[in-house]
């Protein structure tokens, strides 16, 4: 009997990890936090953009802020998640003093 109750009581721990495991990947990828520079960054870098490559888009080149300057971050390929949707590339926007970035996202 004593078994039975340590396994009953065990069943509602092990219950909750999955229920967690699951609001945590559900996170919004939106909720990313805002990042304000007051600094501008470089001009954009020429860098060749491969052959099309099916099932993928081309996610060009930027410059990332690093805390105390740009890096720049080569482009890449983003999987392709959305049939009939286009990638919008992150970029840096001006506004005002500050520049803003704006993450890339599907656009449908």
């Amino acid at each position: 009997m004593n078994v039975l109750r340590s396994l009953l009581k065990w069943r509602k721990a092990l219950l909750l990890v999955p229920v967690t495991l699951a609001a945590l990947a559900s996170s919004p990828v939106f909720a990313q936090p805002e990042m304000i520079i007051r600094e501008a960054p470089p001009p954009m870098r020429m860098e060749p953009m491969p052959g099309p490559r099916a099932g993928y888009a081309w996610d060009r080149g930027h410059w990332r802020w690093e805390g105390r300057g740009y890096v720049w971050m080569p482009g890449h390929w983003q999987p392709v998640r959305h049939r009939g949707a286009r990638w919008e590339p992150g970029h840096w926007q001006a506004r005002g003093p500050n520049w803003y970035w704006i993450e890339g996202h599907w656009v449908r």
